[in-house]
């Protein structure tokens, strides 16, 4: 029997812990190169390993729960005897994506077939799956080899949606007005609810939240004192330079997204003040060359993740909208590997984007020394000296702060920051 180790390669993990979340084949079970084998959870980010080759899991050494190291032997791996009917046929054509999830009877014959992937989801299907409580075996899966993409769980969910509103009647309740009393605290009770216990369902905090929140307690409480400065931030240039070069961008497959520009003004900024690119020692100072930029990107009820835009100094706006692209799309489909939050110099936080007009502080992402946050772009009425006349004007404009490590910082570079990210958003082009 040849056999090869399954393990987690050292450059997966660059520094933080995991955890062995699921083994996703069972022993014996076979699977091609590429398929996922075994999920891992880190303190940032849940990912997978994959075949290295074809072959069947022959031993399970590492359970789930098991805290993993790098390098370290997850299970074993028997490559002799690969069943020839799991492998795909070259030449044949993959089968037409599917329309409708109501055919549970051809999917099941599918998925009997040998070779089928129907089960090898990962991260981000298999936590819609357990958020919206399905089945997984109620989908047809449209991707390789049967298996279960995003796409097919939101269609399946979406069916279930207009079969429910199809069979949801309307119902009409008659209520007598002159039996109303409307004195009583609530006119359609003839009597108050009676105090009763508590009742509540706990939900485990995952290995993310866990992380979360023993980071911003530690860097709030422990670590850094901080202090927030706030300026107001005209949107009107970037707004219109947008609206000319959108079009031009999502023809090159990139979306060009406000956050892009706030990137760029951030490498000019730091230019301007290079003390906020920097990380706080007992005995110094470090700035970086580098401006690596962490962008916060939220997963709903999951947590947040800060996937980082490596060397922004060295892009132009198109590049830094590409790299944006590419890091909040893996982040929201929990594509996200460790070295993607690595090296971060520097932080936005876009909390606008949810309503916020402003928030503090928020939180350093330790161990930077700064972090930017954007609020609400909405109209506002400002005054402008007009022919020598002061006018009310109508501007799009957002208020933008910087929480700031006072060991590090103080005012002075506070607002010199921002007076120049300011400055380039608004005389932008």
């Amino acid at each position: 029997m040849n056999t090869m180790d399954i393990i987690l390669p050292a450059d997966q993990l660059e520094g933080t812990s995991a955890t062995l979340s699921k083994w996703l084949v069972k022993i014996g079970q076979q699977v091609l190169e590429g398929d996922p084998i075994v999920e891992l959870e880190t303190d940032k980010v849940s990912m997978e390993i994959c075949a290295e080759r074809a072959g069947s899991l022959s031993k399970i050494i590492a359970n789930e729960g098991d805290e993993i190291e790098v390098d370290v032997v997850l299970g074993l791996l028997d490559t002799s005897n690969v069943n020839a009917t799991a492998m795909p046929e070259k030449g044949l054509k993959e089968p037409a994506k599917k329309n409708s999830q109501t055919s549970a009877v051809s999917k099941n014959e599918s998925n009997s077939q040998a070779g089928s992937a129907h089960h090898l989801v990962g991260p981000a299907v298999r936590r819609l799956i357990s958020s919206h409580d399905v089945n997984i075996d109620s989908i047809c899966g449209t991707g390789r080899r049967g298996r279960v993409t995003r796409d097919d769980v939101n269609a399946y969910l979406a069916e279930l949606s207009t079969r429910a509103s199809d069979q949801i009647s309307p119902a009409t309740v008659d209520i007598d007005p002159h039996s109303i009393d409307l004195h009583s605290r609530d006119p359609l009770s003839s009597s108050l609810p009676i105090a009763r216990a508590l009742t509540g369902t706990r939900v485990p905090h995952s290995k993310i939240r866990k992380a979360i929140a023993s980071h911003m307690v530690e860097s709030l409480l422990k670590t850094s004192p901080h202090v927030t400065s706030v300026f107001e931030m005209d949107m009107s240039n970037i707004i219109a330079h947008r609206k000319w070069h959108k079009k031009e961008f999502a023809e090159l497959g990139v979306n060009l997204t406000f956050t892009a520009y706030f990137l760029a003004a951030v490498v000019k900024a730091v230019q301007e003040v290079p003390q906020v690119n920097a990380r706080f020692h007992q005995d110094a100072l470090e700035l970086f060359s580098d401006v690596n930029i962490g962008v916060g990107t939220a997963l709903g009820d999951k947590g947040l993740v800060v996937p980082v835009v490596q060397q922004v100094q060295a892009m132009n706006l198109f590049s830094i909208a590409k790299s944006l692209n590419m890091q909040t799309e893996k982040a929201r489909n929990g594509k996200l590997i460790p070295s993607d939050m690595k090296n971060g110099t520097f932080t936005i936080s876009n909390h606008g984007v949810s309503g916020s007009l402003f928030a503090t502080p928020i939180i350093i992402n330790q161990p930077e020394v700064a972090i930017l946050g954007i609020g609400k772009l909405e109209k506002r009425v400002t005054v402008e000296e007009i022919s020598g006349v002061d006018t009310m004007v109508i501007k799009p404009k957002c208020y933008v702060s910087l929480s700031i490590d006072h060991r590090a910082l103080d005012a002075h570079q506070t607002n010199m920051f921002l007076a120049k990210f300011v400055d380039v958003i608004e005389h932008w082009g």
